[in-house]
Parts: structure tokens; sequence; C-alpha cells
């Protein structure tokens, strides 16, 4: 499930497929739904000086932060990869805001992707594609390829 999510495709058998795109429709579903649900807030905090300082944060509406937590229950973390020309306090800088990668990517990017693609098709679901790649050599299981569309 994760690694569909996070990769955008995996190599499984029939039955689990069945089973990951049921889950994964579903998800997609809950961030299509939530991903523009935020809050502008301010926040007022006292610096290390005594003074105060404003700083404008954008929160979460408690609807999203629901489905944030559903999708936590759901998928484990995939931590960022590391680039090949990047130092340890490079990458540590670039991923320090982001808790949950996996769950950002599904706010972020699926979200809005589904939602365009859901407006101009006029119509919902169908996220993923099953491919069937014939039985599985030792115990002829039905091979497929699992895909996010």
């Amino acid at each position: 499930m994760t690694n569909l999510l996070w990769y955008g495709r995996i190599e499984t058998t029939l039955a689990r497929a069945k089973e990951v795109r049921s889950i994964a429709e579903r998800l997609v579903t809950l961030a299509i739904r939530e991903h523009g649900n935020t809050v502008a807030a301010t926040k007022e905090y006292h610096n290390d000086k005594g003074q105060i300082v404003k700083l404008d944060v954008v929160n979460d509406t408690p609807s999203k932060l629901h489905v944030r937590r559903l999708m936590m229950a759901y998928l484990y973390e995939m931590p960022h990869a590391r680039l090949d020309d990047e130092t340890k306090k490079e990458y540590r800088e670039r991923t320090k805001e982001n808790n949950h990668p996996l769950i950002e990517k599904m706010f972020r990017e699926y979200g809005p992707k589904y939602a365009k693609r859901n407006a101009e098709k006029n119509s919902a679901g169908g996220y993923t594609r099953i491919y069937k790649l014939g039985p599985r050599r030792g115990d002829a299981a039905e091979r497929v390829l699992i895909e996010m569309v």
C-alpha cells in the first residue's frame, strides 16, 4: 500500500492488488476532498530577547487533521531519499520541516492532480490500474502490476 502511493506502481499478486486498490482509492478520495482545507493563522511567541514575534502559519482544519490521522493508520513512514550530491547537513535541513513525507505527497500531489482530473472527466474514482503479467514461477500465482493512473 505505502509503496504504491510512494513509487506510483508495484508488482504483486492479483489478490493483494485487489485489496490494495480498494484502500488506495479510498485514501486518494479523502486526499481529494481535504487537500485545500487549511486555515491561515497568526502565531505569537517571545524570542530570546523577550520581544513578541508574530508569525503567519497555515494550519489544517479539524476535518483535514482527522483525514491525516486516518492515513497515518494505514500508511507507514517512508523516509526521503538522500540525493547523490547532498551532504548530511543539507539532507537534514531539507527534510526537517516534513515529518510525514507520504502524507504530504497525498495532499500536495495526488489531491490536486486527481481533483483536476475528476473535474475534467466529470467523474470520480478509477485512480489505479491493474495489468496482468502472467503466472509467477514456482507457485503459479497470478502476477500483476498495479499503478496509479
